[in-house]
């Protein structure tokens, strides 16, 4: 009966193994049964990546903990997965990452209502209003954290003082806090805020351990709390977005607890990202010097425009020397998945005129940090952050940078953020250049009547 083992084991693999059919792309499951490459993937995405781009080109289905996921690597071709959203769906990915990491479940037209509704909210005059009072609450932060002797230092972390002044604000202009009508310290939700985003990859991966599973619940919950009272009525001191988003749940039929789990998620989408891009931006700024003082330059002639009545924070056409330090640093440091599910089979035409056919079940992954983003036929030395100041470059294509467009709002979100702290930053730097030449003055002054 010992025979018996091997022959299952034999007879697992040979039913269980997935074959390559014609006009597939090509396939590579890996060594190890069912786990197939995600070892690999999970030590060094980007290496693993690259790896199988040399072997098999831009396009390759690789097994990964038991899916089948192939990646597309032509910037090329990239709107033809974006652009089809009936053979290749978003919604039913997104509803598995909104149960792993919210612990949320929304009815399934809510995200759509959801979407068309922000558009009121986040264009034109709207965003204009929310761009001014984000920019006073930066100013205020801002102020608080200069001590009043000037000759004194504050020592402070790049990364924790941008997360945390662009948090602050961000979080008081959209959900409201102490500052306004509710009782909620944005320090306390930034706090809380930081331990659940480390948890955050974990969570979408499902692969946390029993003691970081209860921190992260706990944190959770007490994120739940904290953000109870946001957006209840008109006059919580949040902004008109966050109580007309709670007023569309309700009429969708959304609990209050479910409401709560909705707010963290839009709290994370609506911060997550900001802080740590204008991490990245100030400290490329920093050690580039020659953008720093361009951007110094630019930025100093519009709050110089702030006694005509214009104000500090204008659309991104108004800053292009910032523009490109902020498309430079993205290029950099953003490396996100965009994901599909293949709901039928799919013929999939690529760029250059060859078609593969995508299996139902299986997932397609683009991956723009590969390419364009680090692409060496686009970008010369690519690791290298010097192109600012719109040097030329060979680019990859329109259908490229149209798929790159559907992450404006990030980009905005970044940039506006960003130019508002720089801004704030500058017009602290000023005043704090008149207040030491004020004291040295009444130094001077004194030191010259105590000499006679």
């Amino acid at each position: 009966m010992i025979w018996l083992v091997p022959l299952l084991v034999l007879l697992y693999l040979t039913f269980t193994r997935r074959w390559r059919c014609k006009n597939e792309p090509p396939l590579d499951p890996g060594l190890i049964p069912w786990l197939g490459h995600a070892l690999e993937f999970g030590k060094d995405v980007p290496r693993f990546i690259n790896r199988m781009k040399l072997k098999h080109g831009d396009i390759f289905t690789v097994r990964v903990a038991g899916r089948y996921v192939t990646w597309l690597l032509d910037p090329h071709s990239y709107d033809a997965v974006i652009d089809d959203p009936d053979s290749l769906d978003f919604a039913c990915y997104a509803q598995v990452l909104m149960e792993r990491i919210f612990n949320l479940q929304l009815p399934p037209q809510q995200p759509a209502k959801a979407k068309a509704m922000m558009k009121g909210y986040f264009l034109g005059t709207s965003m204009s209003t929310l761009n001014s009072t984000m920019g006073r609450h930066l100013e205020t932060l801002l102020k608080t954290e200069t001590l009043q002797n000037q000759r004194n230092w504050k020592k402070e972390g790049l990364f924790n003082l941008s997360y945390s002044l662009l948090f602050r604000a961000g979080y008081l202009t959209l959900f409201g806090g102490e500052q306004n009508n509710n009782s909620t310290d944005p320090c306390r939700v930034y706090e809380e805020f930081k331990k659940f985003d480390g948890f955050l990859c974990k969570l979408a991966r499902g692969t946390l351990g029993a003691e970081e599973r209860k921190t992260a619940q706990s944190v959770r919950r007490k994120l739940w709390e904290l953000l109870a009272p946001a957006g209840l009525t008109e006059s919580s001191g949040s902004s008109r977005w966050l109580y007309a988003y709670r007023q569309l749940l309700q009429e969708d039929g959304v609990d209050e607890e479910t409401q709560r789990k909705a707010l963290l998620m839009q709290l994370w989408a609506t911060q997550g990202n900001v802080g740590p891009a204008a991490f990245w931006l100030l400290g490329y700024m920093l050690t580039n010097p020659e953008a720093l003082m361009a951007v110094k330059r630019e930025l100093g002639q519009i709050s110089r425009m702030e006694n005509s009545g214009t104000p500090l924070v204008q659309r991104s056409e108004n800053t292009p020397v910032f523009d490109s330090v902020l498309e430079e640093t993205l290029r950099l440091t953003t490396a996100p998945f965009i994901t599909r599910e293949v709901v039928q089979d799919k013929i999939l035409c690529m760029a250059d005129g060859q078609e593969y056919l995508i299996r139902k079940g299986d997932r397609v992954c683009l991956f723009p940090f590969i390419s364009p983003q680090m692409d060496p036929d686009i970008y010369q030395e690519p690791q290298v952050g010097c192109r600012f100041f719109f040097k030329q470059l060979r680019r990859s294509c329109s259908a490229a940078n149209s798929s790159c467009s559907r992450c404006l709002r990030d980009v905005l979100e970044a940039d506006f953020g960003v130019i508002s702290i720089s801004g704030c930053l500058c017009k602290l730097e000023s005043e704090s250049t008149q207040h030491r030449e004020r004291s040295d003055q009444e130094l001077r002054a004194t030191q010259g009547l105590e000499a006679r």
